[in-house]
């Protein structure tokens, strides 16, 4: 048998099939790396928004501490001097004249080792210079890892010193007229 004319119209479902899917499968291919690279930003923006918050938490309870904040009075001391030449310079005055500064702050907490010691931990588990910002599995693994280690120090410290997660107001005792 020669071409048969109706073969075209015989083969038409299964080409119309053929088409629909390989237009199908670039579409999806397209719309699976726009909806994966938003994913990918969201999740990470959400890790590294714990790593920030964690980060802020480890150096407000290590500059509380007053084993911790005697290190680093130091060479804040030292910072705030030259600030301070530094701008009278600019003003061009020799003399550092004014009222002194009144700073409220956070109430220290007690000398504890143990709690430095793990304000310490905390701290380099999510400082930013030391976390990875590669795309590859070890390095996410890595990254999770510490973000579970440090959430889990900071509820332990939490504990240790009666904060709440939620706030950085101490807990209210049983017979508080909130807990009522």
């Amino acid at each position: 048998m020669a071409d048969d004319p109706l073969d075209g119209v015989l083969n038409l479902e299964e080409q119309f099939y053929q088409e629909g899917f390989k237009q199908g499968s670039e579409d999806g291919i397209k719309a699976g790396r726009i909806e994966g690279r938003s994913f990918g930003l969201e999740r990470g923006f959400e890790k590294f928004q714990e790593s920030g918050r964690l980060h802020g938490k480890a150096i407000i309870w290590a500059n509380r501490l007053p084993h911790l904040k005697a290190r680093s009075a130091a060479t804040r001391a030292s910072r705030e001097t030259e600030r301070t030449l530094e701008n009278a310079e600019q003003l061009g005055s020799s003399s550092i004249t004014g009222e002194p500064e009144v700073r409220k702050g956070l109430p220290p907490l007690q000398s504890n080792p143990r709690l430095e010691k793990n304000v310490t931990v905390l701290y380099a588990l999510v400082e930013p210079e030391s976390l990875s910002t590669e795309n590859n599995d070890e390095a996410v693994n890595d990254f999770d890892d510490r973000i579970k280690r440090a959430q889990g120090k900071a509820k332990i410290i939490e504990r240790t010193i009666g904060e709440d997660s939620g706030s950085s107001q101490p807990r209210e005792g049983p017979s508080s007229p909130a807990r009522r």
